[in-house]
């Protein structure tokens, strides 16, 4: 059966755009992964989404937005999207199970922080460790901290933890950083921050939450624990575009290119979320990028219908 609209992702720019399509009666089927709901399925408290005054868990907004999805209509499938194809006038996206056919698609498969691969960081990943510091440094007041990384996020994050952390730790595992001058200059004369050169993450211990990390100077071989607080990973992201080959047009860092935000190469499909934006990455900006996708792939079919 072909449908009117797909939308593959289900983290906040795809559940919005599934609410707002279904809302406008586009009945869109939700191609929501096997693994759904997007980063936010990772985290404890989320205090930055309006609304929510005392906070809401990350899973427990996500399932709100999903079922509000399903409330008006959208349909959810857990399958993991392998292939976009364009037929002219209609697209056909692929699954490992099935194939589903559509007028348009929206692509809101978001980006995976880079980690580390070292003990102890899955376990303590929500409960200490962090891959967004304007999300969770709020959360760290009066408290240590480590930065992991060398380039302008790095930087970026050490100094705007500063505003909450009594000390922040500056780890990066080469001599040198490779951020931009101004930025670097900016973190090394905070008196709060310190700059461990030469020094990689071995691992990262604690209980119920972190507590230590233990590095290794590459240069000396000299092992040191650091008693922190948290942990904020600053070593990029990996947006979830393999599965698109040469299809839709990319950026050299691998995200979805846009001269908009919204509209993609390739005719009736769009882009919302960190797939595209690899600038904001909050939960807020992509739920307002799929609102746009969804509103312009809600004009595209009308001009569909207009032309029959």
């Amino acid at each position: 059966m072909k449908r009117k609209l797909i939308i593959v992702g289900s983290g906040p720019a795809g559940l919005t755009a599934a609410i707002y399509a279904a809302r406008a009666d586009l009945n869109p089927l939700v191609i929501a992964g096997v693994t759904w709901g997007g980063q936010l399925m990772n985290t404890t408290e989320v205090e930055n989404f309006p609304g929510f005054i005392e906070g809401i868990k990350g899973p427990d907004l996500m399932s709100n937005m999903l079922e509000q999805a399903k409330r008006f209509g959208a349909e959810i499938i857990y399958e993991n999207a392998t292939q976009v194809i364009d037929k002219g006038d209609s697209k056909v996206v692929k699954t490992y199970e099935n194939e589903y056919e559509s007028d348009a698609v929206i692509l809101a498969t978001g980006a995976t922080p880079r980690l580390l691969n070292v003990p102890g960081e899955t376990k303590f990943y929500g409960r200490g460790v962090s891959t967004c510091a304007t999300c969770d440094a709020a959360f760290y007041k009066e408290k240590t901290v480590a930065v992991i990384g060398g380039g302008d996020s790095a930087m970026e994050d050490a100094t705007f933890l500063t505003r909450f952390a009594t000390k922040v730790y500056l780890v990066h595992r080469r001599d040198e950083f490779r951020a931009s001058p101004i930025m670097i200059h900016r973190a090394l004369n905070n008196p709060k921050i310190e700059v461990l050169y030469n020094s990689q993450v071995e691992s990262i211990e604690g209980e119920l939450k972190v507590s230590t990390l233990n590095l290794l100077n590459n240069k000396t071989n000299e092992k040191t624990s650091l008693k922190v607080d948290g942990i904020f990973l600053a070593i990029g992201h990996i947006p979830v575009t393999d599965f698109l080959g040469n299809t839709i047009e990319l950026t050299e860092e691998g995200y979805i290119k846009s001269s908009d935000g919204v509209h993609t190469s390739m005719q009736g499909v769009f882009v919302a979320g960190d797939v595209e934006d690899h600038k904001y990455r909050q939960a807020i900006t992509a739920a307002g990028a799929g609102c746009r996708a969804a509103l312009d792939a809600q004009k595209w079919l009308e001009t569909l219908e207009d032309k029959e």
